[in-house]
């Protein structure tokens, strides 16, 4: 019986890690897929033995890259789970953003999915597989960064699109979307305003925001035969943002138990 493989693009950075840490556990091997080559090594490396950890270059808005990177995991066992994580924002504004910007944060954020998907879909075939989008609370909300926000909620369209047309095959699609994550990519922001996470905090119901292992759990949940009726859906990870601001309900509602 062929090894069970689990790729997660972006596997390099602190959300990719995370999730890379979660699924080890419901899967032989995990290839961990990144632009960076060396980072995706060092992270392989540090989560543990190399067998189970397996790092390979991709360039996933790349064609050809994607179809190697198909062809590694092929090598190593069938994929079973598929888990779109790599992905960037640029632009703050609409008026910031150039048609240059618009295309690259497109081309990353949505039609990488695209081709990761199409180049492993017949081994998700043959093991009734999951493939797992992560997305963002910006794909269902306006919080910026628009060019990203754009192409995340069609990330979330593309789940829909994979959950319906190939559901007959066995195949489930789910997001996750998260809120503001607690990374490296935010340090230059933290590092201009050290209260950028206290700032943060006032939107979040939960007064907290979000930790990479939140996002790893999530995922690791709608990859599991814990979901197996569960598919086609978004799922916030978000702290109880996406589902309303107590200040904003304070001042409707002019009541102090918000």
């Amino acid at each position: 019986m062929p090894k069970s493989v689990a790729i997660v693009t972006g596997a390099a950075g602190d959300i990719g890690r995370a999730i890379t840490r979660r699924l080890a556990d419901g899967h032989d091997v995990v290839l961990l897929a990144d632009i960076d080559g060396d980072a995706a090594e060092r992270a392989a490396h540090d989560l543990g033995a190399e067998e189970h950890f397996v790092a390979v270059s991709c360039d996933v808005t790349d064609a050809p890259s994607v179809a190697a990177m198909a062809a590694k995991a092929r090598s190593l066992g069938t994929v079973r789970t598929l888990v779109n994580n790599a992905g960037a924002a640029r632009a703050v504004s609409l008026h910031d953003t150039t048609q240059a910007i618009w295309r690259m944060d497109n081309a990353l954020n949505l039609e990488a999915a695209f081709l990761c998907f199409r180049a492993v879909e017949e081994m998700l075939k043959e093991s009734q597989g999951s493939v797992v989008n992560v997305a963002s609370v910006n794909g269902m909300n306006v919080f910026g960064h628009p060019a990203y926000s754009a192409a995340k909620a069609g990330l979330l369209h593309l789940t829909r699109l994979i959950a319906v047309e190939y559901g007959k095959f066995g195949i489930r699609a789910n997001a996750v979307a998260p809120g503001t994550v607690r990374t490296k990519a935010w340090e230059a922001r933290a590092a201009a305003n050290p209260q950028v996470f206290e700032e943060a905090k006032r939107w979040y119901p939960l007064e907290r925001i979000v930790d990479p292992d939140d996002i790893a759990e999530a995922v690791r949940f709608l990859a599991s035969p814990l979901a197996k009726a569960i598919s086609g859906v978004c799922l916030p990870v978000d702290c109880g943002l996406t589902a309303g601001q107590a200040e904003v309900a304070r001042t409707f509602s002019q009541s102090n138990h918000y």
